[in-house]
C-alpha cells in the first residue's frame, strides 16, 4: 500500500487517514521499523543538541518550560510533543510557530518515498517525518517528548544529548506493567552511557536507578543533587552544585510545576557547557511559558478549569491546586475517562467538588457515565449524580447549573478536553 504517485495532492486529513492503515495495530512498540527508515531518510541526530523528555506526567509542561528558556537564551527551538489536543499540527513546533500543514504533508511525502515495504505506525510515520522537518529547519536544540513509555517508543531512535524523566506513575498497564517499578525500567531506556540525565521524580523507582547504573548515563536526582523549595507564591528557590536561585514562579498553574521546573533547571545545569543560559533567560521563560489543557483557567463569572488528567498523580495534582485556590461559589465537576484507567483516583476530588456531571468516553476504549457515577456514588455516600451521554451534554447542562462564583472542571483525557476546546466554552456557554 503506498501514498506515491497519487493523482491528486494529499492534504493533512488524506495522510493521516491513509496511515491509520498501513500497519495491523496503532501501537506496536519497537525500533526496528522505524530505525530502518530513518537510515534512509536524514541524517541523525535532527539537531546539533537533542533533549529527550520522558515520565508519566509532567511532560508536556517541561516541553514548555525547555522551549521558552531556551528562546529566551536566542536559541532556534523545534519542539515534538503528543498527543494533540486542537489540531494535529500543534504537536510540531518550529522556533515557537507551529509547522504548516503543507509543510508537514511534504514531510510525509519524503517518508512515504522512502520507506519502502515497511510497514510503519501511524506514530511511527509522523515521527520520521517530524525528524526529517526538523534536520532541515537548521535548528540549534530538538526536544523531543517520548510518546508512551520510553525504551521501544518510537522517539528513542534518537540517542537524545540529555534526558529528563519527570515523573513515574501507574498509567499505560498493558503497554509498560502493572507496577512503578517496571514503568520505572521502561522510562529509563531514553538514557544514554556518559550523557547527562535528570529525574525529577521524588521516590524513583529501583529499577530505573538500576538502569541508570547500567546504562552509564550521568544521572541527577531530586533531593540529591537539586532541591528546591516555594518562598512566597510569587518566588521560589532552586538549590544545585552549590548554586542558590531566587526566581519568578513559573506561569504554569500548580504547585506541582516547581517540581517541573526545578529539573529543567538541573537538566539546563548540567548541559550548561554545551547549551549556555544566563539568568534573564531562565527568569523569562519561567514567567513565559504556557501550555493548553494542563490546569488551564479559562476567567469569566464562572471559570473554566480544563486538565488532561487521567491517572491517579496527575488527578492528586489537579485536587492540591483546587484546594489551594478555592472559588466563592459551587464547584461542579465533569469528568470522562477511559475503560483502562483508575477511575478510583476521583476520589481525591471527594472534598473539593459539590456537583458531579459523569460524561461518557468514545471509542472501544471508552467508559460509560454510568460506571463512573455507581463509583462516585459509592465512595461519596450521595445519592447517584445524573449521567450525560458526551461531554459536551454534560458542559452545556453544568453551565446551565452554575451561578456567578462558580467553577467547572473538566478533566479526565486529552480527548476530554479537546472536546470542551472545541466547543470554546467562553462563547458556547457564555455567562458574561
Amino acid at each position: 500500500m503506498s501514498a506515491v504517485g497519487q493523482s491528486q495532492p494529499m492534504t493533512l486529513a488524506d495522510w493521516l487517514a491513509w496511515q491509520e492503515g498501513l500497519h495491523d495495530r496503532p501501537i506496536d512498540l519497537g525500533l526496528e521499523r522505524i530505525r530502518a527508515v530513518a537510515g534512509r531518510l536524514a541524517p541523525l541526530p535532527p539537531a546539533p543538541r537533542v533533549i529527550t523528555v520522558g515520565g508519566t506526567n509532567g511532560k508536556g509542561s517541561a516541553v514548555a518550560l525547555l522551549e521558552a528558556i531556551l528562546r529566551a537564551a536566542g536559541y532556534r527551538v523545534g519542539c515534538y510533543t503528543s498527543p494533540y489536543l486542537q489540531r494535529f499540527t500543534e504537536q510540531i513546533r518550529v522556533d515557537g510557530a507551529e509547522v504548516g500543514e503543507a509543510v508537514l504533508c511534504e514531510a510525509f511525502q519524503r517518508v512515504e518515498a522512502t520507506r519502502g515495504e515497511v510497514a510503519l505506525t501511524a506514530f511511527e510515520f509522523t515521527t520520521l517525518a517530524v525528524l526529517d522537518l526538523f534536520h532541515r529547519s537548521a535548528l540549534d536544540v530538538a526536544i523531543l517528548e517520548v510518546g508512551l513509555g520510553g525504551r521501544l517508543d518510537a522517539v528513542n531512535v534518537v540517542d537524545g544529548d540529555a534526558a529528563l524523566i519527570t515523573t513515574v506513575d501507574l498509567d499505560h498497564h498493558d503497554w509498560l506493567g502493572p507496577d512503578r517499578e517496571s514503568i520505572g525500567w521502561h522510562k529509563a531506556g531514553i538514557l544514554r552511557r556518559d550523557r547527562p540525565a535528570v529525574c525529577a521524580d521524588p521516590d524513583p523507582p529501583r529499577r530505573l536507578l538500576e538502569y541508570a547504573a547500567a546504562s552509564g548515563a550521568r544521572l541527577w536526582l531530586r533531593e540529591r543533587d537539586f532541591t528546591f523549595s516555594a518562598l512566597d507564591g510569587q518566588r521560589w528557590i532552586w538549590h544545585c552544585a552549590g548554586i542558590r536561585r531566587t526566581l519568578p514562579c513559573p506561569a504554569l498553574s500548580g504547585e506541582h510545576q516547581l517540581a517541573n521546573a526545578a529539573g529543567v533547571l538541573a537538566l539546563l545545569h548540567a548541559m550548561r557547557a554545551r547549551l549556555p543560559v544566563g539568568e534573564e533567560a531562565i527568569a523569562e521563560g519561567l514567567r513565559t511559558a504556557c501550555t493548553v489543557g494542563r490546569q488551564q483557567v479559562l476567567q469569566g463569572p464562572v471559570q473554566w478549569w480544563l486538565d488532561v488528567a487521567h491517572n491517579r498523580q496527575a488527578i492528586a495534582a489537579l485536587a492540591s491546586t483546587l484546594a489551594a485556590t478555592p472559588c466563592a461559589g459551587r464547584t461542579r465537576a465533569v469528568v470522562a475517562m477511559r475503560a483502562d484507567k483508575d477511575a478510583t483516583a476521583l476520589q481525591a476530588l471527594a472534598a473539593l467538588v459539590d456537583v458531579w456531571y459523569p460524561a461518557g468516553f468514545p471509542g472501544p476504549r471508552g467508559r460509560e457515565a454510568g460506571e463512573l457515577a455507581g463509583l462516585i456514588s459509592a465512595w461519596s455516600g450521595a445519592a447517584r449524580p445524573v449521567t450525560y451521554p458526551d461531554v459536551a451534554t454534560a458542559c452545556e447542562a453544568a453551565a446551565g447549573d452554575a451561578g456567578k462564583g462558580d467553577r467547572i472542571v473538566v478533566f479526565g483525557s486529552f480527548v476530554t478536553v479537546a472536546a470542551v476546546l472545541a466547543a470554546n466554552p467562553m462563547r458556547h456557554w457564555n455567562h458574561g
